[in-house]
């Protein structure tokens, strides 16, 4: 039976239930309601799968369709709620888990520079927007005091959850495209915890009541820390002897740090009176239990655990967010919705796009990294949860996020699949605008190079580290030519030369003297190309230089044909290299020569962790 059958069939007992289901077979209400969430979104999310849809917007209709503008079929909602409570407490501590600070800190300066900036204009812009709007007389799109606010803190984040999976299912986190993008989503994050940390303020936006907000969480903090430290490392030591107690520690530690930031209240009450609440709420003590323990080497082993469970609340979370869109009454919510996408998508060209460039990004990867974070926030989606709770938010201007999310989630495929191609629609009006390829001048002088490495990734990257050791001499005949300007200082700085090109240009690779090299060593996989493959890259070498021995990787075996008939002289597969290399590691552990084996590759190569590679 495939998935549209079974959708078929669902519809179908949605319409005409049986007296069994509506009467819910006497089973408690909660058990009920829970069941019913889960078997809609598992049936919308294996047509979700087939189709390529986002789970997250999969889950969110789901919740429409079993919430009051669907078929109503929740018999309590509260329950629904309650379980969707717990599950944001997850998902917030697993984001937790997973900032590491330290990587936030050695970032590189575009990444630093766009994500101090990149939040605060989005959120001024989105204001302005609906200050226009309001200017203009369309009072009735934003009734709401915070309306304008809350526009623009939707507008300023990204999906976190759906472009990370993107770049894993491309094999692209490790590009230049995918570390811009990963970084700034970190910085975005940054942000959202400090608007969670500011939103209960938000009724009565005074400089003592965020700095008594702030005050709150440095208290929990403090205190996470010092139980991290001296408490929490000692337990999981002990808890590690049963790695099943692994999780139920995770989520004790989880709540206790939840229950102590809802207790501040009571402490401070105690010692002296305060204008507005000290306690820090659910998710953000959450997120905190999950940072301070990121660091403890069990931390990876928590995630999984833990991994598990929060899927399940998630979905309900989800899912009860779909739940909580009320029946739509007039097209304002539609047309809030609507504008959310457009401003949304906009924003990225006006405010992503140049800061990614200005502050040193090549205009490639500048505008494919924007492109490809052109969805909203699941966090938009957590801080609309919480609008909504604490009064800022009407139900119905609190959806517009929800259907807004759902749009650019559907688009965010598209996004990705065709970046390279957008861009190239782009380029044309980009230099227009004063948006330029890095300079000619930044190029090497003149210098008889013979020695051709199209694209650097880690391949690339571990070979001149190669050549550099063991024949330094011939790194004044090696020319790299990629479109990352921002690791050609670090490949000039090892003796080769560099010069910016698109491999796709069969002009830039002329200018750039392939026809006149004596060998062409293509390292990028197909996978990461853009705009070519390694069968055209070869067959175009081959017209302009006949001479050229030719050196390329395939990614599976039967492409080394294609690749030989296109005119490579030697086609190499790297995870067949890498097995002939365990097939040695493993006959010399048989024959007891390892650590042998080891000393002599580190005679030979140096040790692995001392290597100094241009891509780490």
């Amino acid at each position: 039976m495939d998935a549209l059958t079974m959708f078929l069939l669902f519809a179908v007992t949605l319409l005409f239930p049986t007296p069994a289901l509506a009467a819910g077979v006497a089973l408690p209400p909660l058990v009920y309601d829970i069941g019913i969430c889960l078997f809609v979104a598992s049936v919308i999310g294996i047509v979700a799968v087939r189709v390529g849809m986002p789970s997250i917007a999969a889950f969110l209709i789901a919740g429409i369709l079993v919430g009051p503008i669907g078929f109503g079929l929740i018999t309590e909602p509260k329950n629904i709620d309650t379980i969707a409570e717990l599950g944001f407490i997850l998902l917030l501590f697993m984001i937790g888990l997973e900032i590491d600070v330290r990587k936030i800190m050695s970032s590189g300066k575009i990444i630093i520079i766009s994500g101090v900036f990149q939040y605060p204009l989005t959120v001024l812009l989105g204001i302005g927007v609906v200050k226009l709007c309001l200017f203009l007389g369309l009072d009735g799109l934003f009734p709401g005091n915070y309306d304008a606010l809350y526009f623009g803190i939707f507008l300023a984040g990204s999906s976190t959850l759906l472009v990370i999976k993107l770049f894993q299912e491309r094999f692209e986190l490790g590009t230049e495209s995918g570390r811009l993008a990963l970084g700034l989503l970190v910085f975005q994050d940054i942000w959202a915890i400090i608007v969670l940390v500011l939103q209960p303020t938000f009724h009565a936006p005074e400089l003592s009541s965020a700095l008594i907000s702030f005050f709150g969480m440095f208290i929990l903090v403090a205190i996470s820390v010092a139980l991290a430290r001296g408490v929490v490392v000692r337990a999981f030591k002990w808890l590690a002897k049963e790695p099943q107690m692994i999780f139920v520690g995770a989520i004790g530690w989880c709540f206790t740090i939840v229950f102590v930031g809802s207790s501040l209240d009571y402490v401070a009450g105690y010692l002296f009176e305060l204008p507005t609440s000290l306690s820090v709420g659910s998710g953000m003590s959450a997120l905190i239990a999950g940072m301070t323990i990121a660091t403890l080497p069990y931390s990876r082993d928590i995630i999984a655990k833990v991994g598990i469970v929060r899927d399940f609340f998630i979905v309900l979370f989800f899912v009860g967010l779909g739940m909580s869109i009320p029946e739509i009454q007039d097209y304002s919510v539609v047309i809030v919705a609507v504008m959310l996408v457009f401003f949304g998508l906009l924003a990225r060209q006006l405010i992503f796009f140049p800061l990614f460039y200005y502050s040193g990004g090549d205009r490639r990867h500048a505008q494919t990294s924007a492109i490809r974070l052109a969805q909203l926030s699941e966090f938009g989606l957590v801080i609309a949860f919480l609008g909504i709770q604490q009064g800022h938010l009407s139900k119905e201007f609190g959806s517009t996020i929800i259907f807004a999310f759902i749009a650019t989630a559907l688009l965010t495929p598209f996004n990705f699949k065709n970046a390279y191609k957008i861009y190239g629609w782009l380029a044309p009006a980009l230099e227009k605008l004063g948006f330029k390829e890095p300079p000619a001048e930044i190029e090497d002088e003149e210098v008889e190079t013979d020695i051709v490495l199209l694209g650097f990734h880690r391949v690339a990257s571990s070979l001149l580290h190669e050549v550099s050791v063991h024949r330094p001499e011939l790194m004044k005949r090696i020319l790299v030519i990629d479109f990352n300007v921002q690791i050609h200082p670090a490949i000039r700085k090892m003796g080769a030369s560099v010069k910016y090109g698109d491999l796709a240009s069969e002009q830039t690779l002329r200018h750039a003297g392939v026809d006149r090299a004596s060998v062409i060593v293509a390292t990028i996989p197909d996978e990461i190309l853009r705009g070519t493959n390694n069968r055209t890259l070869v067959h175009d070498l081959r017209a302009m230089n006949e001479n050229a021995v030719i050196i390329v990787n395939a990614e599976k075996p039967k492409a080394a044909d294609e690749l030989y008939e296109a005119g490579a002289d030697y086609v190499y597969l790297t995870r067949v290299h890498t097995a002939r290399a365990l097939d040695k590691l493993i006959e010399r552990t048989l024959d007891g020569s390892l650590s042998s084996y080891r000393d002599e590759q580190e005679k030979t190569h140096g040790k692995i962790q001392e290597r100094w590679e241009v891509l780490d």
